[in-house]
């Protein structure tokens, strides 16, 4: 599967000046959730995602709410687990009262895109003070040039070069190119 494709075909890899999650700019943009809106393909990503741990018990699958909550859930499908998402509070990340962990299940940890990997350590995060206990973490890209690590295995469907600059640093910036917050 290249995934790289179904996001230009899906019309989700946008080329422009963009304020990612991070903080960070960038002249491209991964729009997921434009992506994952088709449910044949959001399977078919789950599935592969999925692969990477089906020699693992999986108890849960955790993604960071609002982009991991479908990837998540089709990852969960594909494990046979149950799908949770960790949310924003003013603490960091937490996991919902009713979305249950036992101590000692074990989890995936999974997210649509990582560039600093910060909202996956801090679903991660949420997930272990819950009382579970990680097994792998996985993305659909990475955008991390292979830097990012989480403590656990750590895998994802393709590789995407594409610069992230420190807004002080930004050449789009200075050049004057209108950034896009997405």
């Amino acid at each position: 599967m290249d995934v790289l494709a179904l996001y230009r075909e899906t019309g989700a890899l946008l080329e422009g000046h963009f304020l990612l999650r991070s903080g960070r700019h960038s002249p491209v943009f991964l729009q997921t959730a434009a992506l994952l809106q088709h449910p044949l393909y959001a399977e078919a990503i789950g599935e592969k995602l999925a692969a990477f741990f089906e020699d693992e018990q999986v108890d849960f699958v955790i993604g960071p709410a609002i982009g991991g909550v479908v990837l998540s859930f089709v990852v969960a499908r594909a494990l046979g687990a149950r799908a949770l998402f960790a949310e924003k509070g003013p603490e960091g990340m937490f996991i919902r009262p009713g979305l249950t962990v036992a101590p000692g299940d074990r989890f995936v940890a999974v997210e649509d895109v990582v560039t600093t990997g910060g909202s996956l350590e801090r679903a991660l995060q949420a997930a272990r003070r819950a009382g579970g206990t990680p097994v792998g973490a996985a993305a659909i890209i990475d955008r991390s040039g292979g830097s990012a690590s989480f403590g656990v295995p750590f895998y994802s469907l393709a590789g995407l070069e594409a610069p992230a600059y420190e807004p002080a640093a930004c050449p789009l910036c200075r050049a004057g190119v209108p950034l896009e917050e997405v």
